[in-house]
């Protein structure tokens, strides 16, 4: 059998890190990732593999306090989203240098929804953090990224399992990670201590925020939080059909599923523990294949 990778990751906000766990563990497991696509948290984990800098981001995302999580959140109250996500992406340019998607190591496709000529955009030339933060901007919550006549956000909307858009050699095998699996979340084990510090900043961290919109736009402040899980409890609800039909159709040689439950979309302190998800779930999963 094959083991060059064809690799698709999915978008799943948060979940979407335990594609560092599955990545890992298929080059623990000596295959070879020859081409890549992914949308919105799949674009992203997917554009610093084919950089060379999954290492380096690993580190950074698992290593972040709430103090710093919190100045990476530039919020706004105009442009149609609550945040500009200009800050975080600033901040990985300084571990991981922005370049030309076609001058990565290996093919790879970011892609994105255009809700103006309601058509997906798939980057596969030109800067490599543009096309992610298009792709990963989720519709009221990121502002959207405006070029000409197009207004364009989170690639979820329309191909959330972008299989149709990862370039295939003949001989490679189709591997799929879907994040948004609805199976039920085997137990992690993970340091009781350090999670529940995490957890703690992370509940501050919602705090603060839901103070900040408070103070500089009262009217959203007792309904901030139901506004995040309203557009993402949406947005998911079409997507997962989409889904569902987009790996049907695909027909993956290699599924790696996820559960849903594994995390919020917003959960990132739960960095370390959905990593080791990821690892788990591609251990599980290769040994059945």
């Amino acid at each position: 059998m094959s083991k060059k990778v064809a690799l698709v990751l999915s978008g799943g906000g948060a979940r979407g890190l335990a594609h560092i766990g599955v990545i890992e563990e298929l080059e623990k497991q000596g295959y070879e990732i020859t081409s890549i696509a992914g949308t919105s948290m799949g674009a992203l984990v997917g554009g610093v593999y084919a950089s060379g800098k999954l290492q380096e981001f690993k580190e950074w995302i698992t290593g972040l306090s709430r103090h710093e999580m919190f100045l990476l959140v530039d919020f706004t109250f105009g442009g149609g989203g609550l945040i500009k996500g200009e800050k975080v992406l600033n901040a990985m340019k300084e571990i991981i240098p922005d370049k030309n998607i076609e001058d990565l190591r290996i093919p790879y496709s970011a892609t994105a929804t255009d809700i103006i000529k309601h058509e997906e955009v798939v980057f596969t030339s030109g800067s490599l953090y543009y096309a992610i933060r298009a792709s990963i901007a989720i519709p009221s919550v990121f502002t959207p990224v405006l070029k000409d006549d197009s207004v364009i956000v989170d690639g979820g909307v329309l191909n959330n399992v972008p299989i149709s858009n990862v370039e295939r050699n003949g001989d490679d095998l189709l591997v799929v990670v879907n994040v948004n699996a609805d199976i039920p979340q085997k137990a992690i084990k993970v340091p009781k201590k350090e999670l529940k510090k995490k957890e703690s900043a992370y509940l501050k961290w919602i705090n603060d925020f839901t103070e900040f919109v408070g103070k500089n736009h009262p009217k959203e402040k007792k309904e901030s939080l139901n506004f995040l899980t309203l557009i993402d409890k949406t947005i998911y609800t079409g997507m997962q059909k989409l889904a569902h039909h987009s790996i049907s159709q695909g027909k993956p040689d290699i599924l790696v599923n996820i559960s849903r439950h594994s995390s919020g979309t917003y959960d990132f302190y739960k960095a370390k523990e959905l990593i080791e998800t990821g690892r788990l779930a591609a251990i599980e999963t290769l040994a059945n294949n």
